[in-house]
């Protein structure tokens, strides 16, 4: 009996082999400084700009099919001048990413440690599906508590607030946010947990990849991917539930919407542990107050 064999355009080897030589093309043509920067923003116009044309544009190409999916009823929909006012504050908070990130590599280059490793090595699938998994749970966490600092009665109006005049989200206002929130919540829960593992930055590109499209899916206001945007849309109606991406600290906390949540408030505590009614109050109240 012959033993079967896979067709060599199926061999893993097909393709890595090209992906390994641009790779190492790259690394000889340009120094590690040049790809983690040019590298990095180019991921970011491609994941977050190419997933925001998508959703937005769904409006006009497809009306009725744009209709069918939205989870938010017209009349909460953002304005025109709305949506104009969003892409001017999210290219400054990109500005920014990007200025800071330009800073740091400066930096690092004084201090001859990078943030990534850049060479000229593919990093394995299993090292890239731990350092993922690694990062993705400890974004989770990141993001989790920064979130709920923002929403903290004293911090919420003078900065969270801000990312909040969008009760019905649209895709761009996944960014659309305050400078301090935008490093704080948005930046650096996504490039701490990859340089805490010392990742290849193959790797954090993939990350970072996935978190963009992640954050604009779950602010797209639309029912793809198994209702991925419903509890960020209730998030961002109700307030003070689901602060997370994943759900299992929101779980814990008892900020999930869920039946636990119900028993907890039914105690005495309110959208998890360290909120009072009070402070919830007087956020509610400083939201409705413009």
């Amino acid at each position: 009996m012959s033993s079967f064999h896979f067709p060599p355009s199926m061999l893993p080897l097909t393709i890595a082999e090209p992906v390994g030589k641009a790779w190492t093309h790259i690394i000889k043509s340009y120094s590690p400084a040049t790809i983690e920067f040019a590298g990095t923003l180019i991921v970011q116009l491609i994941f977050f700009w190419g997933p925001c044309i998508i959703y937005m544009s769904l409006d006009k190409l497809f009306p009725r099919f744009s209709e069918r999916h939205k989870i938010q009823p017209a009349p909460k929909q953002p304005t025109r001048s709305e949506i104009f006012d969003c892409l001017s504050v999210v290219l400054k908070n990109q500005v920014l990413s990007t200025t800071l990130h330009g800073l740091l590599i400066y930096i690092s280059t004084l201090t001859g440690k990078g943030a990534f490793r850049v060479d000229s090595s593919i990093p394995p699938v299993h090292e890239i599906i731990r350092d993922l998994l690694f990062s993705l749970l400890l974004r989770e966490a990141l993001f989790y508590y920064s979130h709920r600092v923002l929403h903290h009665p004293r911090l919420y109006p003078k900065i969270h607030k801000i990312h909040h005049r969008f009760t019905a989200p649209v895709a761009l206002a996944a960014q659309y946010a305050h400078p301090i929130e935008q490093i704080v919540a948005n930046i650096l829960p996504i490039t701490i947990p990859p340089q805490i593992l010392n990742s290849h930055i193959l790797t954090f590109w993939i990350f970072m990849a996935y978190e963009l499209i992640e954050t604009t899916t779950v602010h797209s206001g639309y029912d793809f991917f198994l209702n991925a945007a419903k509890m960020h849309d209730l998030h961002h109606e109700k307030f003070l539930i689901y602060f997370g991406a994943i759900g299992v600290l929101d779980w814990f906390h008892g900020t999930d919407g869920s039946k636990m949540a119900a028993k907890r408030k039914a105690k005495g505590v309110v959208a998890g542990k360290g909120v009072s009614q009070e402070q919830v109050s007087a956020v509610v109240k400083e939201s409705k107050s413009d």
